[in-house]
């Protein structure tokens, strides 16, 4: 008999006549006929990092046919970018900061009464007039919509975006009353927008995720959206600092460990062994003997694999998503500088936001900012809050310029405040009234769109006409909303159904609006046509 030496010894297999023939993986590995994986996946996976042979080009192309199955081929919805702000505790929108007026208008104004209690004492009001020039030195309209010239959001916008940016800026504010101080107001419009981008399309709203938001919420943000549009599907992932961003495409160490090509060669070839198994199991997505397993199992796990490699693809480096790393956003030349980015959690938080909406990443985004529950607390906290939130709207309006994109950006508050008459000289207070307590009957909300190509026309043929449309609803006399003015003026749900008609207005798509909310409460088509701002700035989609 041949002598073996101490090496064949050692890896030699083992024969049992007590034994069974081998016949599973683990029998073969257990008496020697295998090495172990190591040994089996080297050569394999050696021969993927190098990108050689025919292996790679098969599993290319089986990767791309797993995408089609998988529905991650699939272009996205290509609407119009929407960040909305939600304000949490009652802010002042309506006088001291976006002027409201009667039924002709922002201009139409109120009584020196209703603007005292609205913030303004009457020297400041915007119906006093400058002798010297025969026009109020309180009104702002380089933004499109009516300020008040001192509005603590106006001075932060301006202090955030430039004169071109304005110049392609135009908004609309609606009077609507909200409950005080609880997250329980249907405000938020994001599940009808997604519902609106992507239904009877097969597209989806966002490259990466259709929903984002500051909160871990089902909302995303403080208010609550409405129940009849909320489909827990599409629930908003949390985004509120760089971290957010660039951990939503982490692939692990292997970018780290190899190339970006490398990995992706990796993560197919998972995507391939694993899918191969489920076809031998008859659950594979591509040719399913059993497709209701298929469905919910084998298609769940193969696709995983799939959209793991599908992003190792595209983001590899998720730096390229890091907003803190954007020039546009942060450093000499940035929105932001280094130290006020560092500095202030809120600018991190809306850096986030717009650097996923405005880039396509996500279709819409909530940021949330508190501390908005300001009344007794002298009028300098809510100044304060209030220009730091329009350097965050700013911020928003100037990233959609330098990127040539057209934005939606929408301010909403749970509830209002009212003044009590007493003036704050503070440096921060600037001579105004102080606010007292909530009051919801002051509440409004607005919105502003930025347009590339030029700022978005009102609808109406007069200026009479047109200013009617830039204020949907209006205010009565004493500075309190109106509650017969439109369907939005004491129903949150409906201001929401106002907001999302008026997106899809800046689409052109405002006459599908019954047949996507079937069950909406607007009213006629009639009634909409007033309920609606600007002609549209795109037709369909955004360069259709």
């Amino acid at each position: 008999m041949k002598k073996l030496t101490k090496e064949q010894l050692l890896n030699a297999p083992l024969l049992h006549n007590n034994h069974k023939r081998p016949v599973t993986r683990r029998d073969f590995i257990g008496q020697g006929f295998l090495a172990g994986t190591g040994t089996i996946l080297g050569p394999s996976l050696l021969s993927i990092l190098t990108g050689t042979g025919n292996a790679h080009a098969a599993l290319s192309t089986e990767l791309e046919n797993m995408k089609v199955a998988c529905g991650l081929d699939v272009a996205g919805a290509d609407k119009i970018p929407f960040i909305c702000f939600d304000l949490a505790g009652g802010a002042n929108v309506a006088g001291s900061n976006v002027l409201v007026g009667g039924r002709g208008g922002q201009l139409d104004f109120i009584s020196s009464a209703g603007y005292a209690r609205q913030g303004l004492p009457g020297d400041m009001v915007p119906s006093v007039v400058n002798p010297q020039t025969g026009l109020s030195d309180f009104i702002n309209t380089d933004y499109g919509l009516a300020f008040h010239s001192d509005s603590a959001f106006l001075r932060g916008i301006q202090d955030k975006s430039t004169a071109e940016t304005a110049a392609n800026t135009n908004g609309a504010v609606i009077p609507a009353r909200s409950d005080n101080d609880t997250g329980n107001n249907p405000h938020n419009p994001m599940y009808g927008l997604n519902h609106y981008a992507t239904s009877n399309s097969g597209l989806v709203y966002g490259e990466l995720l259709p929903l984002i938001g500051s909160q871990n919420s089902d909302s995303g943000g403080n208010s609550m959206s409405p129940a009849s549009m909320i489909d827990l599907t599409y629930r908003p992932t949390k985004v509120d600092r760089p971290s957010d961003v660039t951990g939503l495409v982490d692939v692990g160490d292997l970018v780290g460990l190899l190339s970006q090509q490398d990995a992706v060669h990796v993560m197919e070839s998972m995507a391939k062994i694993s899918n191969h198994k489920l076809n031998q199991m008859g659950y594979g997505p591509l040719y399913p003997a059993d497709p209701a397993q298929a469905h919910t199992i084998g298609k769940p796990v193969s696709c995983g694999y799939v959209k793991s490699a599908d992003l190792a693809d595209r983001f590899g480096d998720p730096t390229s998503l890091d907003p803190s790393i954007d020039p546009d956003i942060v450093g000499p030349s940035g929105i932001f500088t280094q130290e006020e980015f560092d500095s202030d959690s809120e600018f991190r938080k809306t850096a986030s936001v717009m650097k996923m909406v405005l880039n396509g990443y996500a279709g819409a985004g909530t940021i949330t900012m508190g501390g908005y529950d300001y009344h007794g607390q002298g009028r300098s906290t809510g100044e304060v809050r209030d220009f730091r939130a329009g350097r965050c709207m700013g911020a928003c309006l100037e990233y959609a310029k330098r990127l040539g994109k057209p934005l939606m950006m929408y301010v909403f508050s749970d509830g209002s405040v009212s003044s009590n008459g007493v003036v704050d000289n503070s440096e921060e207070g600037r001579g105004k009234f102080m606010w007292q307590s909530d009051n919801s009957s002051t509440a409004a909300s607005f919105f502003m769109v930025y347009n590339p190509d030029g700022r978005a026309q009102l609808i109406g043929g007069t200026p009479d006409e047109q200013a009617i449309h830039q204020q949907i609803g209006y205010m009565r006399t004493d500075g309190s909303t109106e509650t017969a003015s439109s369907p939005a003026a004491n129903n949150p749900n409906l201001l929401v159904e106002t907001v999302i008609l008026n997106y899809m207005a800046l689409h052109g798509e405002q006459n599908q609006f019954e047949s996507f909310f079937p069950n909406h409460g607007l009213g006629s088509s009639g009634l909409r046509d007033s309920l609606t701002a600007f002609e549209p700035i795109v037709n369909g989609t955004i360069g259709g």
